[in-house]
């Protein structure tokens, strides 16, 4: 694997394509916030209320995508070509289909859903028209995510990166002309910021489709008998996948229902600065998705000397970075708060998040790495409760505690002593794994 400073650099050359993916991904969400909290509170608060049942859609599609591209990867890996080319029609066909069976669910549902959130009568009337180009979205964007997977699973990261950058680009593009009109058109408002979105996946979805279909990656041939045989080893990855993408929209869900209570300018505050958490993660988030392959190899190589420099070097740049970023940020926050918010009132709320928020997501950072480490060291199992543990022991609990006894402040405090307590007992609990022989797998 080459000495310590060769490790750096091949690090950083998995990562950094990963981050600039990360970054399309993530930003035209962020800017879609941006753009909202020009329209006023109420549009920026109801958006903000759809972002846990968003991230619910999210779930399920990454862990369906996780078990698409291990599944097919391994077909290939074994000579089954025909097999892996059934697995590429199968996944796309079943996999839209349970998204649009969700998103349909998520519609017929959704005044319910969001009455339990905390939404008013007000807010429930900008959601409706925000809610149903939102699920059409989404659904775009589920089946796109499954096609980028086929092209992973065959070794090919370089279209989905580029796409993901072109669809951003669209996207931001598209935004202030739906959103506040041009000219005679006036603009859609709130749900112009879906319809940008559609318009931005359909036509990576166009691309990528054509490109699938020259690649003659999918058969349908047989595919019936496919899913029959399929189904449970499918079923097997994607399962505790789904569990694990799946607790983070709990625990949104959780932690709106504290941050209602306190107003529609709280809500909105709070929707800005999860917006910006994903951001401000993406370089940890890279590190998830590139790292593993690493540490997997070196534990079928049963090179654990290796596994523990890579995980001290990722750890490392973890804490340096996410720290040194969170102080630049808090000691930037009136000015990011004034970039992203539209009235004062949010501004401040927002500003008093990234100043508590940012630094703690140093601890966030570890945690995160550890359970992506643990799922590449076969460790599934207890990965998924490390994640379980950092939401509902340590964040959820010191949120709604800092809420009972201080309020805002008490809520942006506790929920960063959540991320930093986290982080803290993720670091114990690789050390003590890694150096007792006997549990390093398991």
């Amino acid at each position: 694997m080459g000495d310590k400073p060769s490790m750096k650099l091949q690090l950083w050359r998995q990562t950094w394509p990963m981050a600039m993916g990360v970054l399309a991904l993530l930003g035209f969400q962020l800017v879609d916030s941006a753009f909202i909290a020009r329209l006023g509170t109420l549009p920026l608060a109801a958006q903000s209320f759809t972002f846990p049942l968003t991230f619910l859609m999210i779930g399920v599609q990454v862990g369906m995508g996780i078990a698409i591209a291990a599944l097919i990867s391994r077909a290939y890996g074994q000579g089954e070509h025909q097999r892996a080319e059934r697995l590429g029609a199968l996944v796309v066909l079943l996999g839209g289909g349970v998204m649009a069976l969700l998103s349909l669910a998520l519609w017929v549902f959704h005044v319910p859903i969001f009455r339990a959130l905390g939404a008013d009568t007000v807010a429930l009337s900008y959601i409706y028209a925000y809610w149903w180009p939102q699920l059409i979205a989404s659904w775009l964007g589920a089946v796109l995510y499954f096609i980028y997977s086929i092209f992973r699973a065959h070794g090919d990261t370089r279209l989905p990166g580029k796409m993901m950058v072109v669809s951003s680009l669209l996207n931001a593009v598209l935004d202030p002309l739906f959103i506040f009109g041009v000219g005679d058109f006036d603009g859609w408002g709130l749900p112009g910021a879906a319809w940008a979105t559609c318009v931005a996946f359909t036509l990576g979805l166009l691309i990528t489709a054509r490109r699938l279909y020259q690649r003659r990656w999918l058969s349908w041939q047989g595919i019936g008998a496919e899913a029959a045989t399929s189904w449970r080893p499918f079923m097997g990855i994607a399962g505790p996948a789904m569990i694990s993408q799946l607790m983070p929209p709990l625990a949104a869900v959780l932690a709106i229902s504290v941050v209602a209570g306190l107003g529609e300018t709280q809500v909105a505050a709070w929707g800005l600065a999860s917006r910006l958490e994903t951001l401000s993660l993406m370089v940890i988030l890279a590190l998830t998705m590139s790292l593993p392959p690493w540490l997997g190899r070196c534990y079928g190589a049963n090179d654990w000397t290796q596994i523990h420099a890579l995980m001290r070097l990722a750890l490392r740049v973890a804490i340096f970075w996410q720290l040194g970023l969170g102080v630049v940020m808090a000691l930037a926050s009136p000015l990011v708060a004034a970039l992203l918010a539209g009235t004062q009132d949010v501004r401040e709320e927002l500003g008093l998040l990234i100043r508590f928020l940012l630094p703690s997501y140093a601890g966030l950072g570890v945690c995160m790495l550890v359970v992506s480490a643990g799922n590449a060291l076969g460790w599934p199992l207890r990965a998924m409760l490390l994640s379980g543990a950092r939401l509902f022991v340590f964040y959820l609990p010191c949120l709604w505690l800092g809420t009972e006894l201080f309020g805002w402040t008490g809520l942006a405090a506790g929920a960063a002593l959540g991320n930093l307590l986290a982080g803290a007992f993720a670091a114990y609990w690789l050390k003590r794994i890694l150096s007792r022989p006997q549990r390093r797998a398991g």
